[in-house]
C-alpha cells in the first residue's frame, strides 16, 4: 500500500514540475531595445532586423548558425543558434529569437522569422 503512495505522490511532483515549467516559459518578455537584452541575464524573446551586409555562417560540421541582428536604434547583437537555417531567413522582414545573453553573444534557442505579406503588397497597389 506505501508504494502506491510514493508513486502517487512521485507523479504529483513531475506533474507540478512540468507545470512550473510551462508556467515559466510563458512569462518570457519580449525585448526590441538590445542595450536592455546586453544587461539581462534572464530569458528574453528579442525582436529586430537581421543585418544583411555582415551576411550569416553556417557551421554544418557543428550545426551552428551565426548571424546579427539589431534594433531600431541600430544596436547591434551576435546570434548563435544550435540548428540549421530557418525557413524563408534570408526574406524575412524582422527575426524573434528567444535566449540568453552573455558574454557579447545572444545565445538562441529558438527562432522565428516574419516574411513579408504578399496581401501588404495588394493593398499599397489597390491605394494608388
Amino acid at each position: 500500500m506505501e508504494k502506491k503512495y510514493v508513486l502517487g505522490g512521485f507523479v504529483i511532483v513531475v506533474f507540478l514540475g512540468v507545470m512550473a515549467l510551462l508556467l515559466s516559459q510563458s512569462s518570457i518578455a519580449y525585448e526590441n531595445d538590445f542595450s536592455r537584452i546586453q544587461k539581462s541575464d534572464v530569458t528574453i524573446r528579442a525582436t529586430g532586423v537581421w543585418v544583411k551586409e555582415k551576411g550569416y555562417e553556417m557551421d554544418k560540421a557543428n550545426n551552428i548558425f551565426t548571424f546579427y541582428i539589431k534594433d531600431n536604434k541600430n544596436v547591434e547583437v551576435k546570434v548563435v543558434y544550435q540548428g540549421s537555417i530557418p525557413n524563408n531567413f534570408e526574406t524575412a522582414t524582422s527575426v524573434v529569437v528567444t535566449g540568453k545573453y552573455s558574454n557579447g553573444i545572444f545565445n538562441a534557442a529558438t527562432i522565428l522569422t516574419k516574411c513579408p505579406s504578399k496581401y501588404e503588397e495588394r493593398f499599397e497597389e489597390n491605394q494608388s
